[in-house]
């Protein structure tokens, strides 16, 4: 599958764009590559839904943000609209009356000559819990989602075998009412939502006997989640198209997951690293020793050398977390504590005050020992 473009420079914007700008942008592709004027053309027709993904994005403040930081990762790998219908449903009212473009599409995409935009139904939210394994290596979880589905029965518009519909008297179908008032500036037309079928330009005679009306039915599904590698606690990713289905027609809302990182017994996150505080004994620590020491994949040796001071850094490269949006991991930091005993025993304190005063045992830090803040400012910068 080739990598999706960066939508800035699908669009053809700066990352600084404006919501105006971004609007101007698309619309100026939408007419380019529309498929009434580039009919039997495969590529046109791409391009043009690679632009109504970007823009479904990026005209999104919060999606923007999250696009912004986590990059097409960030999106959970189902941004934009995913077919015609919804791009012509969506953003059809980009080209509304008035608007020089409008005539070209008959008066909004897909409308026929009415303004009336397609509902969208209501996101749904879950929560995800994530190990710290499952967060490094990514991972695909299977959920049960009880959400508004379309109803079999009718086909979603609320009627009886889905055929008692019959057209609104009121606004002949169009959804909309207009009104003309006499000003002292001339005439003034306004168009409002009609009040009688309340937009949806059809009156149902007899209600479906399974949706009484709704047009859409509550449904428990299993959904499969993709979950890139990298992700972090309370960042949101969202699967288009699988929130909940609005009444009577339209398209689904979104699913939107959260994630939260469970807390891993023994490591500790700091960014795309992970920590781990190894105790050592004050022996270990003057002879140097081997050991293991837990790491997101298991259990790996380490070396400790003779004289290992306690707040010494040991870096293992590329055992943490993977970088969401580029390449690399980051890396595994192991904190060496030298464990002073609190209580000890009459032999070994004897033992202890026979070398209080050996010269090897007397504090004499070099240039080569750093502080603490020394240490973590080598780590960081």
């Amino acid at each position: 599958m080739a990598q999706k473009r960066d939508y800035y420079e699908v669009l053809g914007v700066s990352k600084s764009a404006s919501d105006d700008e971004i609007k101007k942008a698309y619309r100026k592709l939408a007419i380019k590559y529309h498929p009434d004027k580039n009919p039997d053309n495969p590529e046109a027709e791409e391009k043009f839904k690679e632009a109504a993904e970007a823009y479904e994005v990026l005209s999104d403040g919060n999606k923007r943000a999250r696009y912004d930081q986590y990059g097409h990762a960030g999106m959970g790998g189902s941004a934009g609209p995913q077919n015609m219908d919804d791009i012509f449903s969506q953003f059809g009212d980009i080209f509304g009356e008035g608007s020089p473009f409008g005539s070209f599409f008959g008066g909004g995409f897909g409308g026929g000559g009415r303004q009336q935009r397609v509902r969208k139904g209501s996101d749904l939210r879950i929560k995800l819990k994530l190990d710290l394994q499952e967060i490094a290596n990514g991972v695909e979880k299977k959920i049960k989602v009880k959400r508004h589905v379309t109803c079999q029965a009718c086909g979603g518009n609320g009627s009886k075998h889905g055929t008692s519909l019959r057209t609104c008297p009121t606004c002949n179908g169009n959804g909309q009412v207009r009104r003309v008032q006499q000003t002292m500036l001339g005439q003034m037309v306004t168009s409002s939502t009609c009040p009688t079928c309340n937009g949806e330009g059809k009156i149902v005679d007899a209600k479906c006997d399974v949706c009484v009306g709704e047009g859409r039915t509550l449904a428990e599904e299993v959904i499969s989640i993709k979950i890139p590698a990298g992700v972090a606690d309370g960042m949101q990713l969202s699967m288009g198209g699988k929130g909940n289905v609005p009444p009577r027609g339209g398209v689904a809302g979104d699913l939107l997951i959260v994630v939260e990182e469970e807390e891993h017994p023994d490591l500790k996150r700091d960014g795309n690293n992970v920590v781990y505080e190894l105790y050592v004994n004050f022996v270990d620590a003057a002879l140097g020793t081997s050991m293991e020491v837990p790491t997101i994949d298991g259990r790996a040796k380490i070396t400790l050398e003779p004289g290992t001071q306690s707040g010494k850094i040991l870096r293992m490269k590329g055992k943490g977390i993977p970088h969401l949006n580029s390449y690399g991991k980051g890396d595994q930091l192991i904190y060496v504590n030298v464990w002073t005993p609190r209580v000890l025993s009459s032999e070994e304190k004897g033992i202890l005050e026979k070398l209080r005063s050996s010269p090897n045992f007397q504090p004499r830090p070099t240039k080569n020992d750093k502080s603490f803040f020394e240490k973590m400012k080598d780590f960081f910068n």
